[in-house]
C-alpha cells in the first residue's frame, strides 16, 4: 500500500512563499510520477504541477506556472512544491498523488493518480 504524507502548509501573507512536501515510501517512488493538487472550498480539484521519476517532464497549471516550482529527491522519496509570490486565489488544500510512470492518462487527470495524501491546507491573506 502506497502511503503520502505532505507538510509544509500555513498561513502566509500575500507575495509570501511556502515549501510543500510529500514523502512516498521508497518501494513506490522511484517508479512512479508525482503531481499536486489543490482544493479550495466550494471549487473543484485542481491539477496543480507534476514530475515525472526522471524529472525529466514538469507541467505545471497557467494559474502558478512562473510562481511555482516542483522538484523531486529521490534519494528522500521526496517531491517539493515551492510556492513564490504567493496570493490568495491560491488558498486551498494541497493534495500530493502518485501514479505508475507507465500512466497515459493526461498529467491533470485525477482519476489516473492511485495513491494521495490526505492534504496540507495552505492560506494566503494578509
Amino acid at each position: 500500500q502506497e502511503y503520502l504524507e505532505e507538510s509544509g502548509g500555513g498561513l502566509v501573507q500575500p507575495e509570501g512563499s511556502l515549501r510543500l512536501s510529500c514523502t512516498l515510501s521508497k518501494l513506490f517512488f522511484d517508479d512512479n510520477s508525482m503531481a499536486w493538487f489543490r482544493q479550495a472550498p466550494g471549487k473543484e480539484r485542481e491539477a496543480v504541477s507534476y514530475v515525472d521519476p526522471s524529472s525529466r517532464i514538469v507541467y505545471y497549471s497557467d494559474s502558478v506556472k512562473g510562481r511555482f516550482t516542483i522538484s523531486r529527491d529521490n534519494a528522500k522519496n521526496t517531491v517539493y512544491l515551492q510556492m513564490n509570490s504567493l496570493q490568495p486565489e491560491d488558498t486551498a488544500v494541497y493534495y500530493c498523488a502518485a501514479r505508475t510512470k507507465y500512466h497515459l492518462a493526461s498529467w491533470n487527470d485525477d482519476t489516473s493518480y492511485r495513491a494521495w495524501g490526505r492534504g496540507t491546507q495552505v492560506t494566503v491573506s494578509s
